[in-house]
């Protein structure tokens, strides 16, 4: 089994058009594939950039646990982002920039580590952009940038092997801290930092 590296990002649920719209900005230009409908479970509606488990017909989430999309986003050179195109055929566009994907997202509406947060998990398609997302600061930066754009608290770099996570944002701030380590001993620590998402919202489900 190859390696499996992301980037997760937690926000509160109210936040999720926010995010999903900002990632959108990130796409390519020029797609071969219609736009995807995407209705929330609120109801709002949105039209995306990308491929829902590699179809484009409309998805509905009422009801629904998380929603799977297949993203290509666009990426600023750095010197390892420019070996990765290099060796994959990736031609950099006008501006400079090149194209990755496939990029997996896993929205969850309800968060693993808090049930009032939801989570944007992205996760790279191959063993050779995992090492990328491991390497690029530009694609560490995206993600954070993602994640304050969006409206998020927090965004961990997970090796996706049981292994310890990296918090690379925290409550409006970059960070470089490891779960597991001094500051952040378990992913209790971590969580307790966090602001209430909302006052409607529940607490962790041990603190109920």
């Amino acid at each position: 089994m190859g390696l499996i590296y992301g980037y997760d990002i937690y926000l509160p649920p109210r936040n999720i058009s926010r995010v999903l719209t900002e990632l959108a900005e990130l796409a390519p230009p020029a797609r071969g594939r219609p736009p995807l409908e995407v209705k929330l479970p609120g109801g709002e509606r949105l039209v995306l950039p990308f491929t829902s488990q590699f179809k484009s017909e409309p998805v509905d989430c009422a009801g629904r646990r998380t929603l799977e999309l297949d993203t290509s986003l666009m990426f600023e050179l750095d010197d390892a982002l420019r070996a990765y195109a290099e060796e994959h055929g990736h031609e950099p566009d006008a501006d400079g920039r090149v194209q990755i994907g496939y990029v997996y997202l896993t929205l969850r509406f309800e968060s693993l580590l808090h049930p009032g947060y939801a989570s944007a998990e992205f996760w790279a398609a191959t063993s050779a952009m995992s090492r990328l997302f491991a390497r690029s600061a530009v694609v560490r930066d995206v993600f954070t940038g993602l994640t304050a754009a969006g409206g998020g608290v927090c965004c961990l770099f997970d090796t996706g092997d049981g292994g310890p996570e990296k918090v690379c944002w925290l409550n409006g701030e970059t960070t470089d801290d490891m779960i597991s380590g001094p500051r952040f001993p378990d992913q209790r620590s971590l969580v307790a930092t966090w602001p209430d998402p909302d006052p409607a919202q529940s607490e962790p489900q041990e603190n109920r």
